[in-house]
């Protein structure tokens, strides 16, 4: 799964590594249950959903053709 992250201060999404998204996590909510919140992050954007986390927000990349 590709998962794309945008700052509210951004104008587009940029493609993000898994270990960048925990980092993001942990930047944004402390060192609280950054795995599960990264799970439900997952699980939400399955399902084509945009997924805020602080002042970021996530979603799938979407396949074109």
């Amino acid at each position: 799964m590709k998962i794309q992250t945008k700052y509210n201060y951004e104008k587009s999404w940029t493609l993000t590594s898994e270990k960048d998204i925990l980092k993001i996590i942990a930047e944004e909510i402390g060192n609280d249950d950054i795995q599960g919140v990264f799970i439900y992050i997952k699980e939400a954007i399955k399902k084509g959903k945009i997924i805020s986390v602080g002042s970021c927000k996530f979603k799938i990349t979407q396949k074109k053709g």
